[in-house]
């Protein structure tokens, strides 16, 4: 039995997602206490309570403390199976992590696999589906994997709502990956998402992301959706390379200017294109665990996030590999190596 303190490092929900993933991987169960002790509201939410009820479906899991606002959960899982998977958070809670905790687990099931995932899209503190499909779901087919990524319809916070589909084939083992440089610039565009809100809100972030980035015409992509997916904002820039996609995203909320949503936005697509790194802070945390079940791999961020810094502590718990975090003044390596 693994123990693990969800206080951890920044001690969040990253801590339970990626031992969930490892332990149906590697068929070894672990403990772990103060669940999300670093949030203003500690213990398992509906999108943690999701991500744990679908991991124990797809590996058979015996569980206990799998209920709301629970501090402690004991997860011990037996074999992973194939089939079509529908999980319901039934709130703005994210579809994207919980599509995440067992995406990787169903590489080694029995057989091919279809998961539904309803609740959020699109909502702060998680990826939006769109970050999955251009920026992370490239890097694991080059790795050996196929998966697709569908969104059915984009669900936003608070409503919540949308929907995600994911077909996963199994995938014996992963190829290590090196991802020292991006490459030469391929392409570059930003899009403002509007869904039950007025157009001019997306007009006026675009107009920003124009100035500050200093696009134009194409570059700028106004995406009106039903107004029954919203009410929702979004704000993406996705900048293609020859070697990754970054994508970067903010959201509109009340009482906040939609210039002020671009500027942070488009802030940290500038210290990225700055930084001459292979990947941005948030595709870094995420490439940490494919990379320790591929056996080994690298690559270059613009910035190792105390998030990646207690996310290769997880994996160090359950796997035997090395990971070593090299800060760098414009941008750091990661390093993962095999260690038996």
């Amino acid at each position: 039995m693994i123990e693990l303190d969800g206080a951890l490092g920044e001690g969040g929900g990253q801590i339970l997602r990626s031992a969930l993933t490892l332990s149906m991987i590697t068929g070894q169960a672990f403990c772990i206490n103060n669940i999300r002790a670093g949030r203003k509201k500690p213990g398992l939410l509906r999108q943690h309570l999701v991500a744990v009820q679908a991991a124990a479906q797809i590996s058979g899991a015996t569980v206990s403390g799998a209920e709301l606002g629970s501090l402690k959960l004991v997860f011990a899982p037996k074999e992973i199976k194939g089939g079509d998977y529908q999980f319901a958070i039934g709130s703005a809670g994210s579809c994207t992590l919980v599509l995440q905790t067992v995406m990787l687990a169903l590489l080694h099931a029995d057989g091919p696999s279809t998961v539904r995932i309803s609740g959020g899209t699109h909502n702060p503190m998680a990826p939006p589906a769109q970050f999955l499909q251009r920026a992370y779901l490239p890097l694991l087919r080059r790795m050996g994997a196929e998966i697709d990524i569908e969104l059915l319809r984009s669900g936003f916070y608070p409503a919540g709502g949308g929907c995600i589909v994911a077909t996963i084939a199994p995938c014996a083992q992963l190829k290590p990956l090196t991802l020292m440089e991006r490459g030469q610039r391929t392409g570059g565009y930003a899009e403002g998402i509007v869904a039950g809100l007025p157009a001019g809100i997306a007009l006026r972030e675009l107009e920003c992301v124009g100035l500050g980035m200093g696009w134009s015409g194409d570059e700028l992509r106004m995406r009106g959706l039903p107004g029954d997916q919203g009410p929702g904002n979004a704000l993406l820039i996705t900048l293609e390379y020859e070697h990754a996609t970054e994508v970067f995203c903010a959201f509109g909320e009340k009482m906040v200017r939609a210039e002020i949503v671009a500027r942070e936005v488009v802030n940290e697509a500038r210290r990225y294109i700055a930084s001459q790194a292979a990947v941005g802070e948030h595709l870094a945390d995420q490439l940490m665990l494919p990379m320790a079940l591929a056996g080994g791999g690298s690559f270059t961020a613009d910035v190792i996030s105390q998030h990646a810094s207690t996310n290769a502590e997880v994996i160090g718990r359950f796997l035997p590999v090395s990971i070593d975090l090299e800060e760098g003044e414009q941008r750091s390596t990661c390093t993962v190596r095999a260690t038996a």
